[in-house]
């Protein structure tokens, strides 16, 4: 008995020392000034947190966790942790603001006319259809708008999932296990639906962006809806399609 107390003891230690509340600071390297509002995920924990108008924040982490930093118009910043950070604390880490090179354009996609009547007809107009299919949660299936016949080439692919998606998510099974905790943490989501570019997601869910792509497309979303999306809305979809794949698993 003395043995197993011993034991758990030991590994509650363990766990208390391993891991703790990393502090640190984020500034500006033109400036040299805090930054506020910096999102700092955890990647390894899928957690996140923004940093304070100091600069500061305080997120949990242990060795060889990888930080991510995001701010708009600055580059991303990814960290391993290391044990001197952990044990010495006061760290600071630089973002370099993106340089733009802006250049006169004319953006004419379209031939508007400036008549109602007539500029209705040119404007472009999403064709996608979602297909709802009974006994299936969500609301159904969106099918694009690639060719005739779409609505049996989805059904098709929904009701054999070996050759659906079982591919790309077999292949990354731990990392799909991540959306859970995504979806749980606000300051994550609160990230994702400032984001268009993926680059986040890929970080986080540690897969390509064609393989994103190749999930919402045998999905049968629309090429509208991954272009225009926000990251929020691309990991809801995955979402979705992932649970409902496993419950066609059963």
């Amino acid at each position: 008995m003395r043995k197993i107390t011993f034991i758990l003891i030991f590994v509650f230690s363990f766990n208390a020392i391993s891991q703790e509340d990393f502090k640190a600071v984020v500034e500006n390297e033109s400036t040299g000034l805090p930054m506020s509002s910096v999102h700092v995920l955890n990647l390894t924990k899928v957690i996140g947190v923004i940093t304070n108008q100091k600069g500061e924040f305080e997120i949990g982490a242990q060795v060889n966790d990888t930080l991510y930093f995001s701010y708009l118009g600055f580059k991303p910043l990814k960290i391993a942790v290391t044990n001197d950070m952990l044990k010495f604390g006061n760290f600071k880490f630089i973002m370099t603001a993106i340089a733009f090179a802006l250049e006169e354009i004319e953006v004419r996609p379209y031939q508007l006319t400036g008549y109602l009547d007539i500029d209705v007809k040119n404007a472009p107009v999403n064709t996608a259809k979602r297909y709802s299919i009974s006994g299936l949660p969500n609301l159904g299936y969106e099918s694009g708008n690639r060719k005739l016949g779409t609505f049996s080439k989805a059904v098709g692919k929904l009701f054999n999932p070996v050759d659906f998606l079982s591919n790309i998510f077999s292949r990354n099974a731990m990392q799909m296990k991540k959306i859970k905790l995504m979806r749980e943490d606000d300051e994550i989501k609160n990230l994702l639906v400032s984001k268009f570019d993926r680059q986040v997601l890929i970080q986080l869910l540690g897969i390509r962006k064609i393989d994103i792509d190749d999930i919402l497309r045998n999905c049968n979303y629309s090429d509208t809806f991954m272009n225009e999306a926000n990251d929020l809305q691309i990991l809801e979809a995955i979402s979705r399609c992932y649970e409902e794949y496993r419950i066609l698993q059963l």
